[in-house]
C-alpha cells in the first residue's frame, strides 16, 4: 500500500509539473502574440485537465485580448468552477465589467480574486493591474495603486517589476518607467518584452534613431521575437511622418517589418484585421484591399471587413463599392463606428457626385456627402486634416461653391495643421464663386464668410500679403468703401515693407495699378483730392492706363 501511495504521489507531482510546463509555454507565446497558437496550447490543457481554473483564465484573456468578449466570458466561467486556481477567473471577469464601466463590479469580482490569498503572493495582483490597463478605458493610476500591494508581497518580481514599467508608461512617467523595465530584465534576462519596452520609451519621446537601435540590440538577442518586428513598423511609421524627406523610405521599412511581424505571430482574423489598420496608417490601400479580400475568405460576414473593403476601394478608385461597404458597415447597429468611417463614406459620395466627363455636379449627392464629412468630424476635429486635399481637387476643377463647402468644414479646427492654408482657400472659393459669369448679384453672406476667412489668415499669418489684395477685392464686390481703402492699403504697405525686390515683380506691379486704382474708385465720391493722388500713383506705374486717364477727366 505504501509503495501504491509513494507511486501516486510522484504521478500526480510529474502531472502537476507537466501542467505548469505547458502553462508557461503557453504564457511565452502569449507574449509573443502568438495567439492562435497559445489558444492551442490552453485549450489542450483544459481538454486533458478541465480543472485547470489558470488555463480557463489565460484562454478567456487571449479572446480579450482578441476583442471576442463571448468566448472569453465562457472561458472565465467555466474556469470558475474548476478545482486548482479558480478565483483567477474573477479577475478577467472583473476586466469585463470595466470595459462596461462598471467599476463597483469589477471591484468586487477582484476582491474575490484577492482573498485569502497567501502572503507571498503577487500574481492576481500583477494580472488584476493588467486589467485595469487593458480595459477600454485604462486606468493607470488604479494599476500602480494595485501593484504596490504586489510590490509589498514580492518587490524584485520580474512580473511585479515589469507591470510597474507599462503602469509608469501609461501615466507618462519615463525616469520611473525605464527603471522598472530595466530592473525586470536585470531580474529576469529571458523577458525579452522589458528589453523591448526600453526602445518604446525613445519612441515616445521621439528619439526614433536611438529606438531602433534599441529594437536592434533585442533582435540581435532573439530574432524570432515578434513583437519587436511590430516596434519596428510603428516607430518607421511615425518617423517617416516627423521626417516626412525620408518618408516614402521609412512607410516601404515599416511595411515590411509588420509583414515579418505576421509572419512570426499568425495570420488569423485578427491579427489581419490589426495589420489592416496598420495598412490604412501607412496609406498602402492596395494591400489593404488584398487583406480586407483575404479576410472575407476567412469570415464573409465579419462587419469590420466592411470597413476595410470600404477604404482601400476608395482609394482604388472603385467608389460605388466603396459606398456599399460603408454603408453597409455603418448602418449594423451593434457595429463600433469610429469617425473615419463617416469621412471614407462622405469622400466616395462627393466623388460620385462629381462627374468629370460632362463637369456637372450631382447636387443632392454631394450634399449627402458633406453631410457625413460633418459626421466624421463632429465625432473627432482631426479628420479635417484628411479635407484639405479634396477641397482643392475641387477648387482646381473650378468648382468653387464645391470647394468651399469642404473648406468651410475643414476650417473649423483651429488647431488643424492646415488651417491657414484652408483659410485662405476657402476665401477664394467663396470669392470666385461670386466672379463668374453667370453670377447676378454677388451673396452678401458668402462675402461675408470669405473675409472672416481672409482674416484668420491674416491673423496668423500677417506678411501673407494675397489675403490682404483678396479682402480687398471681397470688400470691392461687399461695395464697402471704407475697408477696400483700408485693405488695398495694407497690402501696399506689406508688400512696400518687403524692399525692391518684391515690388519690382509684374504680377506685384499689375496689383499696386489694381490697388491704386481701387482705393481712388473708393475716394472719389467723397474725398477728390485723395482720389486724384492715388490715380497719379497709377500712372505713375502705368502712363497709358484708360481706367485711371478717364477717371481724371471725370474728377476735374
Amino acid at each position: 500500500m505504501n509503495k501504491v501511495k509513494i507511486f501516486s504521489i510522484a504521478l500526480l507531482t510529474s502531472v502537476t509539473l507537466s501542467y505548469a510546463q505547458d502553462l508557461d509555454q503557453a504564457k511565452k507565446t502569449i507574449d509573443a502574440e502568438q495567439f492562435e497558437k497559445a489558444k492551442g496550447i490552453l485549450k489542450s490543457i483544459i481538454k486533458t485537465n478541465p480543472d485547470n481554473g489558470k488555463a480557463a483564465f489565460l484562454l478567456g484573456s487571449v479572446y480579450l485580448t482578441q476583442n471576442i468578449s463571448d468566448s472569453a466570458k465562457i472561458y472565465f466561467q467555466k474556469g470558475l468552477v474548476a478545482k486548482l486556481d479558480a478565483k483567477f477567473n474573477y479577475i478577467g471577469l472583473g476586466q469585463m465589467d470595466l470595459d462596461v464601466k462598471n467599476a463597483v463590479a469589477a471591484e468586487a469580482n477582484f476582491a474575490l480574486a484577492t482573498k485569502d490569498i497567501k502572503k507571498k503572493d503577487s500574481e492576481q495582483y500583477v494580472y488584476i493591474a493588467k486589467a485595469y490597463m487593458n480595459a477600454n478605458t485604462p486606468d493607470y493610476n488604479k494599476a500602480i495603486e494595485v501593484l504596490n500591494k504586489a510590490k509589498i508581497a514580492n518587490p524584485l518580481d520580474a512580473n511585479v517589476l515589469m507591470a510597474f514599467g507599462d503602469a509608469y508608461y501609461g501615466v507618462k512617467n519615463q525616469n520611473d518607467s525605464y527603471k522598472a523595465y530595466r530592473d525586470a530584465f536585470d531580474a529576469d534576462p529571458t523577458l525579452i518584452r522589458a528589453k523591448m519596452q526600453l526602445g518604446v520609451l525613445l519612441k515616445g519621446a521621439r528619439a526614433f534613431s536611438e529606438a531602433v537601435k534599441a529594437y536592434d540590440n533585442v533582435v540581435a538577442s532573439n530574432p524570432e521575437y515578434g513583437p519587436v518586428y511590430r516596434e519596428l513598423a510603428e516607430t518607421y511609421y511615425y518617423w517617416g511622418n516627423n521626417d516626412l524627406k525620408n518618408y516614402k523610405e521609412y512607410i516601404a521599412k515599416a511595411l515590411a517589418y509588420y509583414e515579418k511581424y505576421m509572419s512570426l505571430t499568425d495570420y488569423s482574423l485578427t491579427s489581419r484585421m490589426r495589420h489592416a489598420d496598420f495598412l490604412i496608417l501607412a496609406k498602402d490601400y492596395k494591400a489593404l484591399e488584398v487583406e480586407a479580400n483575404k479576410m472575407k475568405e476567412l469570415d464573409k460576414v465579419n462587419p469590420r471587413i466592411f470597413r476595410y473593403l470600404g477604404y482601400s476601394s476608395y482609394e482604388n478608385g472603385n467608389v460605388d463599392a466603396a459606398i456599399s461597404a460603408l454603408e453597409n458597415f455603418i448602418a449594423t447597429p451593434t457595429n463600433k463606428i469610429i469617425a473615419r468611417d463617416y469621412l471614407y463614406l462622405g469622400l466616395a459620395k462627393m466623388k460620385k457626385a462629381n462627374n468629370l466627363e460632362t463637369k456637372v455636379v450631382d447636387v443632392v449627392a454631394f450634399e449627402a456627402g458633406v453631410a457625413q464629412l460633418k459626421k466624421a468630424v463632429e465625432m473627432e476635429i482631426t479628420m479635417t486634416n484628411d479635407l484639405s486635399e479634396v477641397g482643392k481637387k475641387f477648387y482646381e476643377q473650378k468648382l468653387f461653391k464645391e470647394a468651399a463647402a469642404i473648406y468651410d468644414i475643414a476650417v473649423t479646427n483651429v488647431e488643424s495643421k492646415n488651417y491657414l492654408l484652408d483659410n485662405f482657400y476657402l476665401g477664394n472659393s467663396l470669392y470666385y464663386n461670386n466672379t463668374k459669369k453667370d453670377v447676378v448679384k454677388p451673396d452678401p453672406i458668402q462675402l461675408q464668410k470669405a473675409d472672416i476667412a481672409y482674416g484668420n489668415v491674416i491673423t496668423a499669418s500677417p506678411s501673407t500679403q494675397d489675403a490682404y489684395i483678396f479682402r480687398a477685392r471681397t470688400n470691392n464686390l461687399l461695395e464697402n468703401d471704407e475697408m477696400i481703402i483700408k485693405y488695398y492699403q495694407e497690402y501696399i504697405d506689406i508688400v512696400t515693407a518687403k524692399g525692391e525686390e518684391e515690388m519690382a515683380k509684374p504680377a506685384v506691379k499689375t496689383k499696386f495699378i489694381e490697388s491704386y486704382n481701387a482705393i481712388a474708385a473708393a475716394f472719389a465720391n467723397t474725398d477728390k483730392v485723395k482720389a486724384k493722388e492715388y490715380f497719379a500713383k497709377t500712372l505713375a506705374l502705368d502712363p497709358a492706363n484708360e481706367y485711371a486717364i478717364q477717371s481724371l477727366k471725370t474728377l476735374k
